[in-house]
C-alpha cells in the first residue's frame, strides 16, 4: 500500500502523484479521461488537479471542460469522497481576476460543473498584486467557513506576497494557505527554491509542483534528431538546446537504466524527494502513459542518485 502523503498541516492526505487534469477536455475527450482516471484511482491514486480555466485556449472551449468532465466521472464513479479535487480560480475568461466577488463567484460555477458541494483544495491560480491579500484571504475564509472549500492553497505567488498572506490569515485567525503550487522541475529550479521554498518549509506548507516533467521533456522523449508531436513540443525541445538539459537527460538515463524504471519515473522520484514537495503533477492523456508516473510512489532513489541530479540540474 502505497504511503499517503499529509499537505501541510492540514488533514488532507494525498498519493504522491497528482493527476493533472490540464488535458482534460483537451488532448484528451471525455472517453479518454474517464479511462485515465479510472487507471489512476485504480493503482491508489487520489490527488486530481484541474483549474477553471482549463481548457479555454483550445478551440471551441469557453474554459470549464476540465472540471466539468471531471464532475461526470465522479458521479458516474460514485467516489467522490474518496478522492481529493483540487481547483483554481483568477484565470476563466468570464471569471478573471481576485476580487472577494470573483473569488466567491468562481467557486460557485466550479462547484455546479464538477457536480459537487465542495472543493477539497481552492487555489488562487495566478497572484494578482493589485488586490489587497486582506481581501482575497477574507474571500475565501468566507467559502471555508460556508463549508464550499475545505482548505486553501496559492500557484503562482511571489514569496512577499506569500508572507505577506499568512501573516494575515494568523492575525486575524482566518484561513490559511496550506500549500504551493510552483514552477519546478529539474530543469526549472530557480521557479521555485530560494526565498518561497524556503518561506513554505518554515511556515509549514506542502508543495504541488506543475510542470514536473517540463512539458514532457523529462520523459526521455526528446533527443537529438528525433521529431514528437506534441501540444506541447515546441517548449519541450528547447532544453536540448542547453547544457544542463543535456547533463539531466544523460543523469537520468543512467539512474533509469540502473533501476530498469522509466526516464520520467525517475524525473519524477527526484521531484518528490525535494524538501517540501508532497506531490508532484502530471498529466496523461492515454492510459498507456499513466505507469511511468504512477511509478513515482514505489520508486526511491538513494542519496548517491538523489545527489548526482541535484548536481547535473544545477
Amino acid at each position: 500500500m502505497t504511503s499517503l502523503r499529509k499537505l501541510g498541516s492540514s488533514d488532507l492526505e494525498v498519493f504522491p502523484l497528482a493527476l493533472g487534469g490540464n488535458v482534460f477536455g483537451w488532448t484528451a475527450d471525455e472517453a479518454a479521461s474517464f479511462a485515465v482516471l479510472d487507471a489512476y484511482t485504480a493503482a491508489g491514486g487520489n490527488f486530481v488537479d484541474t483549474a477553471d480555466v482549463y481548457s479555454a485556449w483550445a478551440d471551441g472551449n469557453r474554459g470549464g471542460e476540465s472540471e466539468t468532465i471531471l464532475g461526470k466521472w465522479l458521479k458516474a464513479r460514485g467516489n467522490r469522497s474518496e478522492v481529493i479535487v483540487a481547483t483554481k480560480v483568477s484565470q476563466h475568461p468570464e471569471f478573471q481576476g481576485l476580487s472577494a466577488a470573483n473569488i466567491k463567484a468562481a467557486a460557485d460555477a466550479s462547484l455546479r460543473r464538477l457536480g459537487t458541494d465542495h472543493i477539497d483544495l481552492y487555489y488562487t491560480h495566478y497572484d494578482k498584486p493589485e488586490v489587497p491579500v486582506e481581501e482575497i484571504i477574507g474571500a475565501l475564509d468566507e467559502l471555508v467557513k460556508a463549508g464550499k472549500v475545505r482548505q486553501i492553497a496559492a500557484s503562482n505567488i511571489s514569496a512577499e506576497r506569500l508572507r505577506e498572506s499568512l501573516e494575515f490569515s494568523d492575525r486575524e485567525g482566518l484561513a490559511r494557505y496550506i500549500a504551493v503550487q510552483p514552477h519546478y522541475n529539474l530543469v526549472s529550479r530557480d521557479t521555485y527554491e530560494g526565498a518561497l521554498q524556503d518561506l513554505a518549509d518554515r511556515e509549514g506548507l506542502s508543495a504541488v509542483p506543475y510542470y514536473a516533467l517540463a512539458s514532457g521533456f523529462l520523459t526521455g522523449k526528446y533527443r537529438p534528431g528525433t521529431t514528437v508531436r506534441s501540444a506541447r513540443a515546441g517548449g519541450a525541445a528547447r532544453h536540448l538546446e542547453t547544457e544542463r538539459g543535456r547533463k539531466v537527460l544523460a543523469a537520468l538515463d543512467e539512474i533509469a537504466e540502473a533501476h530498469d524504471a522509466p526516464v520520467a519515473t525517475v524525473a519524477l522520484s527526484w521531484l518528490a524527494a525535494r524538501p517540501t514537495v508532497a506531490a508532484p503533477i502530471a498529466s496523461a492523456r492515454t492510459v498507456e502513459q499513466l505507469p511511468a508516473l504512477l511509478g513515482v510512489a514505489e520508486l526511491t532513489l538513494t542519496d548517491a542518485e538523489l545527489t548526482r541530479l541535484t548536481e547535473a540540474s544545477a
